[in-house]
């Protein structure tokens, strides 16, 4: 009986060591488009691409909860976060069928296509090419 007890405090004392030494990241909630497995270290990896892409910061996207006090990640509430999505959605299949990224829901592709390629650092993308530079002056009076 002493040696079955034994055996059964080892294995539990065994099971929660191991849980206290894996490192294992966060499961976030209502992503919908990227990987469910996503880590940390890639969430923020993309979601840095994005404002850097876009010249906007966090808020931008995400809704503030005043009652928490913070940023609510998980909330759909902001329109843009939805726009965000579909953005993800059209940037994929771009890539897929024009450059032939077999990968795209990948957080590791190499990507032609991505969030800067249309809006530059800017929340809104262009509508229409900016204008030509000047032309350079000639002057027109000079004898050679």
């Amino acid at each position: 009986m002493k040696r079955i007890l034994t055996v059964v405090t080892c294995f539990l004392a065994l099971v929660l060591m191991s849980f206290a030494i894996t490192n294992a990241e966060p499961q976030y909630k209502n992503l919908k488009v990227l990987p469910k497995n996503t880590t940390k270290k890639q969430l923020d990896s993309v979601m840095h691409h994005f404002t850097a892409s876009l010249g906007v910061k966090c808020n931008y996207c995400h809704q503030y909860n005043a009652e928490q006090k913070s940023m609510d990640f998980v909330s759909d509430a902001n329109e843009k976060k939805g726009t965000a999505r579909d953005m993800m959605k059209m940037m994929q299949k771009l890539n897929k069928k024009y450059f032939h990224v077999n990968n795209v829901k990948s957080l590791t592709a190499d990507l032609e296509i991505s969030c800067y390629s249309c809006h530059n650092g800017k929340a809104h993308p262009a509508k229409q090419p900016p204008p030509p530079p000047p032309r350079p002056q000639t002057d027109s009076t000079r004898k050679l």
